[in-house]
């Protein structure tokens, strides 16, 4: 996945069909890069011409919300984050509860590892 660098097009067709595509015919945008997901292994066709995303799309969607959450901390220690994304943030220790109660303030491996996310451009 190092080397596999997807666009935001790319990104938001993988979240298309991660939701599940509602009509016969996918979204431009979904259409447009099955193409190239599928060969990295992101997208796969059923039997009946159906896409759906694999568990390492599920996985990289995931990892891409926790970096947009980590962000978000760090911007404002007030965002409402996910549950599932502040259990996983919480649970590596990159982000601790706040004493007033409300909010997340990102630690100091949090800062750590959005600085490498920065480096790498994620």
């Amino acid at each position: 996945m190092k080397n596999e660098k997807l666009t935001t097009d790319e990104y938001d067709a993988l979240e298309q069909v991660a939701r599940g595509i509602k009509t016969e015919r996918p979204s431009a945008c979904v259409a447009r890069n099955a193409k190239r997901l599928s060969g990295l292994k992101l997208l796969s066709y059923a039997r009946d011409g159906r896409l759906s995303i694999t568990e390492k799309a599920q996985q990289l969607l995931f990892l891409r919300r926790c970096i947009m959450g980590l962000r978000a901390v760090a911007t404002d220690p007030l965002t409402k984050l996910d549950t599932d994304v502040a259990y996983f943030l919480g649970k590596k220790a990159h982000i601790v509860a706040r004493a007033e109660g409300e909010g997340h303030d990102i630690s100091d491996k949090g800062r750590e590892s959005l600085a490498d996310i920065d480096t790498l451009g994620l």
